[in-house]
């Protein structure tokens, strides 16, 4: 079954730390010149997603974002699909992180509140995250995702999950811009290859003709929905072990190095 397709990661595939390469870029745009859709699909909000396909030049492309908890179309602007944590996990994970050390954010609806200790310079925020010192202690909103750095409260917050969410919550490990280890927190309904499915439905496409890129754990889902996985060089043996191939490292270009040989 020919490709028609390409679901593509950012965090330690498509980018090193915040950065877009150039020769990343071309072979993703080569890509979309030459009939495939691209499906950026990522752990962070979908604002970010749609900035990067903006930068690469892609036209109205769905795009799946905070770990698979959404699916969003860029030419309707609308959810096509959308689970949110269970609020009784919610408040513990708040409480926990407002009396704890910690970097975390939670990403609602269009805003993503990122609390911190101190407010942060100007530089590192974006217009749709919000600092804020404290998780709020009422819920108007679910998250769909939220994230924990600090490894004193990872610690904490893996202990509650596995005691009493284990079935109804997924934690994942990954690698953050910095390089520092960064829980990732969905509904366990939350999944990549879920994601990846339902945008391929919305392109009328069949997930065995998707070519899936990927780092983490949670690129495993999708790898196991798509037709062909291709891990980064840099992924940890269980990730590398899950795909159908692998390429170069993230910081060696390694998504345009297999668009390059495979498919331009």
């Amino acid at each position: 079954m020919p490709w028609k397709a390409l679901a593509i990661d950012l965090d330690g595939t498509l980018l090193v730390g915040e950065t877009l390469s150039e020769r990343n870029r071309l072979a993703v745009k080569g890509a979309a010149d030459a009939g495939f859709n691209i499906i950026i699909a990522t752990a962070r909000w979908r604002q970010m997603a749609e900035r990067i396909c903006h930068t690469i030049g892609l036209e109205k492309q769905p795009v799946i974002a905070c770990s698979g908890a959404q699916v969003y179309s860029t030419r309707e602007a609308r959810d096509i699909y959308d689970t949110r944590l269970p609020e009784t996990f919610v408040m513990e994970f708040f409480n926990l992180c407002n009396s704890n050390y910690c970097i975390a954010s939670a990403t609602v609806d269009s805003r993503t509140w990122l609390k911190l200790d101190q407010r942060p310079s100007a530089e590192y925020l974006s217009d749709e995250l919000d600092w804020m010192e404290q998780f709020p202690t009422r819920l108007d909103e679910l998250p769909r995702i939220a994230t924990v750095q600090g490894s004193a409260t990872i610690a904490m917050v893996k202990t509650i999950q596995q005691k009493h969410f284990a079935d109804s919550v997924n934690i994942f490990d990954s690698v953050g811009p910095t390089g520092k280890i960064i829980i990732t927190i969905t509904a366990r309904a939350a999944d990549k290859g879920i994601a990846l499915s339902k945008a391929c439905d919305y392109l009328s496409l069949s997930t065995a003709q998707v070519i899936a890129f990927g780092d983490a754990d949670n690129d495993i889902q999708m790898f196991r929905c798509a037709g062909t996985a291709v891990a980064m060089g840099q992924a940890d043996a269980r990730v590398r072990q899950a795909a159908t191939h692998v390429t170069g490292d993230n910081t060696a270009d390694g998504v345009a190095e297999f668009i390059e040989r495979e498919l331009l």
